[in-house]
């Protein structure tokens, strides 16, 4: 699990506790990321406690309840490292809605595939142009602006596939057709 090992890269640099975790987690990613909820975050520092990746100590304080501050065991690191030398790895297909839309679209005609084309097109231009605005605001730090790019590469590669899409409308409006009249034409001469 991906934050469950930001979490422990985070606790690397020293102990923490959940508030100061999440900040340092939104200030290593960036806004691309989007936001690490404090409840979510709780529930992966009791999980790393409890596989044994992380202690938890409370900590007294004068005028609020005790905080509880996190560290790193020698169990977690050994975790974080294995993490860090294993590469990602899709693990089954490529899952996007897009394709789900263009799959529906296509079997509904090519007025409804061209609609969801013209729809994507718009909101992946628009994405591109507030990726380009963050990254002239985050162009400072190197972590930061490398997620952004990569968004901006992704982004791209999504609007070129709403090109091959529309390039190739009238063909996948037609492969419903072909796909409805094969198994007929195959039971027809499996009978005769």
């Amino acid at each position: 699990m991906p934050i469950q090992h930001a979490v422990l890269a985070l606790l690397a640099d020293g102990e923490s506790h959940g508030y100061d975790l999440r900040e340092q987690f939104e200030q290593a990613v960036g806004p691309q990321w989007g936001d690490l909820s404090i409840g979510h975050l709780y529930q992966v520092l009791d999980r790393l406690a409890r596989e044994g990746l992380v202690r938890r100590r409370g900590v007294r304080q004068a005028t609020r309840p005790d905080r509880i501050v996190y560290r790193l065991t020698d169990a977690g690191r050994a975790e974080l490292d294995a993490w860090l030398e294993t590469p990602f790895v899709r693990q089954s297909g490529y899952r996007d809605d897009f394709f789900l839309k263009l799959a529906a679209a296509a079997r509904l005609g090519l007025d409804s595939l061209q609609r969801v084309i013209t729809t994507q097109r718009k909101a992946y231009t628009g994405e591109l142009r507030t990726l380009a605005q963050l990254r002239a605001q985050h162009e400072s730090d190197p972590v930061v602006r490398l997620l952004i790019e990569t968004a901006i590469d992704h982004t791209e590669a999504n609007l070129r596939t709403v090109d091959r899409a529309a390039e190739n409308a009238g063909e996948l409006t037609s492969a419903k057709t072909r796909v409805r009249e094969e198994p007929a034409s195959r039971g027809v001469a499996s009978s005769g």
